[in-house]
């Protein structure tokens, strides 16, 4: 009697060892599948991150709609280049995607000036970065620029038609003082190289008015060294630099406020 109730006993609680097994393999698939989650959120965290810093900016509009770009835009000819969308707010993937095809249009285009070295393209901190280098579009000391750099500018105006990005034409300069009859620091050099390279621009009417600034950095924003004469080279340059339009109002208390402090403009 003894044995067959031991026998009942054991026989009626078998079901516990499936049981625990099953509780195990679920217990197990929702781990893994917890554990996917955490890793493509981890993921989406990282690149938003590296892009936010890569442009300083949290979230970024093109052209706000009823601005000057807009309209202005309409008015001018067609162009030859790819058509991107900055009509409405873009989202910072988007501005990297838009800017990554603008450079490899560009790449196709001014080939042969890049084979030459007289011009590169690169991405840089604050948006696309065409560097037309001193050698290839202006003489030495000179803010005048070559005949060969209208055709150069063309090309890149073309590529540039159809965004609404705004384009920063910036001069830069060595560390080897200028004094001449016509200028009187590195300052002025730079500043007249790039409010020529931004007229000639202005000229071929195909980048609004309103999308276009000049700035002279003289030596203070080099990308190579200043001690060997290919560093000093590679730093006499005008940038074009493409960049995304943030327009920001710290004045308004009804603007969106991001992370860095600044608020951006919601509504116009």
């Amino acid at each position: 009697m003894n044995r067959r109730g031991a026998h009942s006993k054991v026989s009626q609680e078998r079901w516990l060892v499936s049981y625990a097994d099953f509780i195990t393999l679920l217990f197990a698939f929702f781990v893994v599948l917890y554990a996917f989650a955490k890793a493509d959120q981890k993921k989406q965290i990282q690149v938003s991150a590296a892009i936010d810093s890569a442009f300083q900016s949290l979230s970024i509009t093109s052209t706000i709609p009823g601005s000057p770009s807009s309209i202005s835009k309409n008015e001018l000819p067609a162009s030859t280049g790819p058509r991107y969308r900055a009509e409405q707010s873009t989202s910072v993937a988007q501005v990297q995607a838009d800017l990554e095809n603008i450079s490899r249009d560009l790449q196709m285009r001014l080939s042969m000036q890049i084979a030459q070295r007289t011009v590169s393209i690169r991405l840089g901190d604050g948006g696309l970065v065409i560097s037309l280098r001193e050698a290839g579009f202006f003489n030495s000391g000179s803010a005048i620029p070559r005949p060969e750099t209208e055709a150069t500018l063309r090309q890149i105006a073309d590529s540039l038609a159809n965004t609404s990005y705004d384009v920063r034409v910036e001069g830069h300069t060595d560390t080897v003082p200028i004094h001449n009859p016509e200028f009187d620091s590195n300052w002025e050099l730079s500043s007249a190289r790039a409010i020529r390279i931004a007229r000639l621009l202005l000229q071929m009417r195909t980048i609004p008015p309103e999308q276009l600034s000049a700035a002279g950095y003289a030596e203070y924003r080099p990308i190579a060294s200043n001690n060997t004469l290919e560093g000093r080279a590679v730093n006499r340059r005008v940038d074009l630099v493409v960049m995304p339009r943030t327009v920001l109002d710290i004045s308004r208390p009804d603007t969106a406020e991001d992370k860095t402090g600044w608020r951006k403009i919601t509504d116009q």
